[in-house]
């Protein structure tokens, strides 16, 4: 009996030692743990405040403005070709040349036209001669009594006058027979029909001198058709033939296109359209050149397409430079209204997020998140349509800035 109690003692003491060892380790450890946690709350300090750059939200007057594109088109565009036929002897203008009007763009070769000319001369110098006028001269009047053939016909019939007179003497005094007066009478109406006929035929040959002077003009711009000119101000777009190449009438030598102004055709969306007048003023740019070009509302198609459910209109873009080319592609802003006042800030400083739009500002101290619905877009500059206040200050490339950050506003 004593051993097993002194077994069932040792036992127990075992247990209650085993105990206390954990016991006083558990105090120790949480003891340690403790001090450790105290001294790094000790040691450690709050986040710096990051640096931002703000600016002022805006407000700025803006014109209000409709959007399309278009293509440029030359205003005119002439094949030129010659109204004569002939070979070609100069062509004085290639592809890209600038020409004026009147300016001579091709000769023909003229030799036969001068001869011509000076055929049709010499035959105005005879008509002329035969009416009794001077080869050389350029009046044509003439009286038909004073010419020689009306003088010589009325010489004649002074003469066939007179012998019918005296022939009725002599027929009254019974010295010659009848038929011989007969015969006198009969001259006399001859020669009054011969000095008609005289007043005729000057008549006659000054018609023939109109003909003469008039063939004359028509071999002289003949001539002066041998030289092809431009009618318009422009370039030469296309060299459609060559020299040496003999060319019928109306045969296309060059092409000249007006590239000053230029017309650009629009189409505006129906739902659009209704502030859309003439004379409105019209930005345009073209891809590869930052320059914006003014222009003006000139024509307004009187229907909308069906199918694109558009509105054809035509602005007028001068081109005196000649920087732009017809036929390029063009973006065009149609001012439909100025002077109203939006709120605008900087793109960059646009957050989207699941479709959500935002800005951070800075109040006390510390980044907020605004939402924000956003306009139109002007060059790097966004409108802010609903959300926030002209003058509130905007974070500028906020990055992955949240709100309630401390942030340091930086120049």
């Amino acid at each position: 009996v004593m051993s097993r109690f002194a077994r069932h003692l040792d036992r127990t003491a075992i247990a209650g030692l085993v105990l206390w060892t954990v016991l006083v380790g558990a105090v120790g450890c949480k003891g340690d743990q403790a001090a450790t946690a105290g001294q790094q709350k000790a040691g450690s300090s709050a986040p710096a405040p990051r640096p931002v750059r703000v600016v002022p939200a805006q407000e700025v007057e803006v014109a209000q403005t409709v959007v399309a594109t278009g293509t440029l088109a030359a205003e005119d565009q002439v094949i030129l070709g010659l109204k004569v036929p002939g070979r070609l002897g100069e062509l004085l203008v290639d592809l890209g040349s600038p020409v004026r009007r009147g300016q001579a763009v091709a000769r023909l070769d003229p030799t036969d036209y001068r001869l011509r000319v000076e055929q049709a001369e010499a035959a105005l110098k005879q008509a002329r001669a035969r009416l009794g006028l001077s080869p050389d001269g350029t009046d044509d009047r003439v009286d038909p009594a004073e010419t020689a053939l009306v003088r010589q016909a009325r010489a004649v019939l002074d003469e066939a006058r007179l012998t019918r007179d005296r022939m009725a003497q002599l027929w009254e005094q019974k010295f010659i027979a009848r038929a011989q007066l007969d015969a006198a009478i009969a001259a006399l109406e001859v020669a009054e029909g011969r000095i008609q006929d005289a007043v005729e035929e000057v008549r006659n040959r000054q018609a023939v001198l109109v003909q003469r002077r008039t063939e004359v003009e028509i071999t002289r711009q003949q001539l002066a058709d041998t030289v092809l000119a431009s009618p318009i101000d422009g370039a030469v777009s296309q060299r459609q033939a060559s020299v040496g190449e003999y060319l019928s009438p109306g045969t296309p030598v060059v092409t000249v296109v007006r590239v000053h102004p230029l017309r650009l055709r629009l189409a505006v969306p129906e739902r659009e359209s209704g502030s859309v007048r003439a004379g409105q003023t019209v930005r345009v740019t073209v891809e590869g050149d930052a320059t914006v070009y003014a222009g003006r509302v000139a024509r307004l198609s009187p229907a909308i397409q069906e199918q694109s459910r558009t509105l054809m209109i035509e602005a007028e873009v001068p081109n005196e430079p000649g920087r732009l080319r017809p036929g390029a592609f063009a973006k065009a802003e149609i001012v439909t209204q100025a002077g109203r006042r939006v709120v605008m800030v900087p793109a960059s400083s646009i957050i989207v997020f699941a479709g959500i739009e935002k800005v951070i500002t800075v109040r006390d101290g510390r980044a907020s998140e605004t939402r924000v619905r956003t306009g139109r877009r002007d060059g790097d500059r966004v409108e802010i349509a609903e959300g926030l206040a002209a003058g509130e200050p905007v974070v500028v490339q906020p990055g992955n800035l949240t709100g309630g950050q401390a942030v340091t506003i930086v120049p």
